[in-house]
């Protein structure tokens, strides 16, 4: 939608034809980051630096 509104096209023009609703849209838009999208990175980075550790960690373990 950025790249549109960058073109002219109204926000408003581009949720209708989306069939959108504008207040989602600003409100992902105000916070570009979610909450489960944090924790998912922290669990990742949580795994990453388990298995430099100890890189004979298995996937099997590192899942528990």
């Amino acid at each position: 939608m950025t790249e549109l509104a960058v073109d002219g096209i109204p926000v408003t023009v581009t949720c209708r034809v989306l069939k959108l609703s504008r207040q989602p849209y600003y409100r992902w838009l105000a916070s570009l980051v979610t909450e489960a999208e944090i924790t998912e990175t922290y669990r990742a980075n949580a795994l990453l630096d388990a298995h430099q550790d100890d890189p004979e960690f298995g996937h099997r373990l590192l899942a528990e």
